[in-house]
């Protein structure tokens, strides 16, 4: 007799597949790894800032003691820089550990929650962890349809995923559209503001989230220092929402779920105002290139206010993943999202100059010979 362990609802999910790391496309291929260029994950290219290394070599003395659970410094830091209480902030290993803990937190088993077609994996892989049920919304324009979002709440719907700029897409909302959906939604609905990237937002497309939390309670605005700060390798994403909220957050989350290095790079990256600006101007420089590279190639592609770009490379299914393999063996790792229900797109990260001119080299040698 043949035992299943776990629920069926966990056996069912499929398991999170990250960008292929460099050292296994060098093997892979047979390629050297200093000539591989990795564009898939949306990391910034700068990898990170001065400071944040530095303040990680004087945090090394105390490696031998666990990290401050409460992290008292860097929620000090986070504070100060927006303006809200210390209880109202929930630190987590990487943006992602919010996602999870939110859902936990807010949602039973067999309640709803929604989220938005072509939108982050995690949200799926969170409701289907916790044996909720999804609520998908059509895109529109491969972005979130709001006005469809509140038609779809129902009497258990608990938890809303918003993700502004969104990923894989790159699109869009604007600032009094998502306030005028948060004056919609229940009050006993939690909306989870997902803004990882909200750093590469040009000043004219700024809203300000933070003062929306004062207002509403049922809000967790979500950010992370995996993207602009450089710190992906460290794994540090904070959530900002009131008490009510972050009180059940923290009673699921793990007590050292952030690190004494992470810690520290985290509060001179945050304080590190050159290393941001100049990794905004550098990936609105990367974006003008590859979008206009992708227009001279007659590619489709979805306007962007991340860093990284989606586009189209072919018209049939297979599209996707043929131009990956071909752009893998000369050595260019993207990102194929066929598992987004877009198997004729690729989700390509805003590199270095050198790098995006490699990437736009080998699309157009593989786009010839196709």
């Amino acid at each position: 007799m043949t035992t299943s362990f776990g629920p069926s609802y966990v056996r069912a999910i499929a398991p999170y597949i990250a960008g292929k790391p460099i050292s296994e496309v060098a093997r892979e291929f047979g390629l050297d790894e200093a000539n591989i260029v990795k564009l898939a994950s949306n990391e910034n290219p700068l990898g990170m800032p001065e400071s944040a290394k530095r303040a990680m070599a004087q945090a090394a003395s105390e490696l031998g003691r666990y990290p401050d659970a409460n992290a008292f410094e860097l929620k000090a830091a986070l504070s100060e820089r927006y303006g809200v209480p210390s209880d109202w902030i929930t630190l987590g290993n990487g943006s992602n550990d919010i996602l999870e803990i939110a859902a936990h937190a807010f949602v039973e088993k067999g309640q709803s929650i929604i989220y938005a077609q072509y939108s982050f994996a995690v949200y799926a892989l969170a409701t289907q962890g916790l044996g909720a049920r999804a609520i998908v919304v059509p895109a529109v324009k491969y972005g979130h349809d709001l006005d469809a979002m509140l038609a779809a709440i129902t009497g258990d719907t608990r938890l809303i995923f918003v993700a502004n700029p969104n990923n894989p897409t790159g699109t869009f909302i604007e600032g009094s559209k998502l306030e005028a959906f948060l004056d919609k939604v229940p009050r006993n609905v939690a909306v989870v503001l997902d803004e990882a990237y909200t750093e590469y937002l040009p000043a004219e497309k700024r809203y300000d989230s933070i003062e929306w939390v004062r207002r509403y309670p049922n809000l967790l605005v979500s950010r992370t220092f995996s993207k602009a700060f450089g710190l992906a390798g460290l794994r540090v994403g904070f959530g900002i929402a009131q008490p009510e909220l972050t009180d059940l957050l923290n009673r699921l989350r793990q007590p050292f779920n952030v690190n004494t290095l992470a810690q520290a790079a985290a509060i001179a990256a945050l304080n590190d105002k050159a290393f941001l600006e100049k990794s905004a101007a550098l990936n609105a420089q990367g974006y003008r290139r590859l979008t206009e590279a992708f227009e001279k190639l007659g590619l489709e592609y979805v306007p962007s206010d991340g860093n990284f770009v989606l586009v189209r490379v072919g018209n049939d299914d297979a599209a996707g993943n043929r131009v990956n393999t071909e752009l893998l063996k000369q050595g260019v790792i993207v990102r194929p999202v066929g598992n987004y229900g877009l198997p004729q797109w690729l989700r390509v990260t805003i590199g270095l100059p050198e790098e995006n001119e490699a990437f736009i080299a080998a699309l157009e040698k593989t786009l010839a010979t196709a």
